[in-house]
């Protein structure tokens, strides 16, 4: 019991004072060693050794890198740019370029909130413009965004990866398909509220043609070959994913250059943004690590399983508890620290239940997700309340992301229905 108290107590300090989540759970963690285990503090230097020494866990900070190359490269306006005249036609308009966008960008950057800030500083002031109404638009923003961190590759899925030891290769390829499906629900939406003649958006004239609208996409060609360094080369098994990580960030450094508005100073501004992100996961990681090998060493996952176990309930309720747990700690922890600290305990837990590793990376990835659409810790409704110099308020961001909230989370209960949307390609292609 007073290992419950120490892990409680630790996870109440750390949110309410504020202190970085990375050495509250490092410090809960010590302190269950230290008091619990008798002083065998040395184990937790073991655990996190043999974890970051993983060749595997390098591709975390590439992955970064590649994304924050892309980022500042200004190769999000010429996709938006591209893929503009395709939604003219359609209810919705150009509210549909921001989910297309963002998927697309989704495939080379790996994260959500840089997706949403990509994307968000070219497509907020052209759609404020144009007359679209502004909250709308930072509200598909903002899901769009969460696309990045489902689509491979994924920075979630890589570190759940990576930290549970789980096929990566097959993780990115559950992720691809739910990406897809969460992308066309959220399109969907917008298609109905814009035919139902809501002052979302203008009555503009101006439409482009099917031939040009093609053509206007063939110059993107490049962004097809970064996706391919970076994925086809992970599925067709010619890298691991460490060493398309590698690539990819060559491919975007030439790609920036040659395509995009790459210079060395942005080069380096990408790097140095890459370097404190990392650090900033890396802490958490840390942290995590100490308070896992804390809790594997008392067998806490086998006391809450065997506790599930006599209470008889069925997997389908363990996961409506787990999800309950993740939406209401979503309110108070950014996605990746969320999914670290409880990994620990949710992972053998749901394993030993009987649901699949690589199904439920996908689905806590999800319920992460959804983490960046909740106040008042919704990373991507403050990214993009910044960007409209908080002409949209973040309770006017968070009212209008609420419908995407709520297909995130109907995306959860169809993948639970239908788990082979997720994993058909991985038991096909491995």
């Amino acid at each position: 019991m007073m290992v419950w108290w120490i892990i409680a107590g630790g996870f109440l300090v750390t949110a309410v004072t504020g202190i970085p989540i990375g050495l509250g759970l490092a410090l809960t963690g010590m302190a269950i060693l230290h008091f619990v285990v008798g002083g065998a503090t040395d184990l937790a230097v073991n655990a996190v050794w043999n974890v970051f020494t993983d060749f595997t866990l390098s591709a975390v900070p590439l992955f970064i890198f590649m994304g924050e190359i892309m980022l500042v490269s200004g190769v999000s306006g010429r996709l938006y740019t591209a893929l503009s005249p395709a939604f003219m036609r359609i209810p919705g308009k150009l509210l549909h370029t921001n989910i297309a966008v963002s998927a697309l960008f989704g495939a080379v950057s790996g994260a959500s909130t840089s997706t949403a800030a990509a994307i968000g500083s070219v497509a907020y002031p052209e759609l404020e413009k144009r007359g679209y109404k502004p909250s709308v638009v930072v509200g598909t923003l903002a899901a769009g965004g969460t696309l990045g961190l489902l689509i491979p590759p994924s920075l979630s899925l890589l570190i759940y990866g990576a930290t549970q030891q789980v096929s990566i290769g097959q993780l990115f390829l559950a992720g691809l398909l739910p990406g897809l499906m969460l992308a066309v629900m959220m399109m969907l939406f917008i298609g109905f509220i814009g035919s139902r003649g809501e002052s979302v958006v203008p009555d503009e004239g101006e439409t482009v043609g099917l031939g040009r609208a093609l053509r206007m996409l063939l110059p993107i060609w490049p962004i097809g070959f970064l996706i391919f360094a970076v994925l086809g080369t992970i599925y067709l098994g010619l890298a691991t994913p460490t060493e398309a990580a590698g690539l990819g960030v060559a491919a975007s450094i030439v790609l920036g250059f040659l395509w995009g508005e790459l210079t060395p100073l942005r080069l380096w501004r990408a790097f140095v943004d890459s370097v404190q992100v990392f650090v900033s996961i890396g802490v958490v990681m840390l942290g995590a690590l100490i308070l896992a090998q804390a809790i594997s060493i008392l067998g806490l996952p086998l006391q809450v399983l065997s506790w599930i176990e006599s209470m008889n309930l069925s997997p389908i309720m363990v996961l409506v508890m787990v999800s309950i747990f993740y939406l209401v700690l979503g309110c108070f922890f950014d996605g990746i620290s969320l999914m670290l600290m409880t990994l620990p305990i949710v992972f053998p837990v749901m394993t030993g239940v009987g649901f699949d590793p690589v199904w439920l990376g996908v689905i806590i990835t999800i319920l992460i997700e959804i983490g960046m659409l909740t106040p008042p810790v919704g990373m991507n409704l403050y990214v993009l309340t910044g960007i409209t110099g908080n002409r949209v308020t973040l309770l006017q961001a968070a009212y209008a992301s609420l419908p995407f909230w709520i297909l995130l989370l109907l995306g959860v209960v169809i993948l639970t229905v239908f788990p082979s949307i997720a994993l058909f390609l991985p038991r096909s292609l491995y």
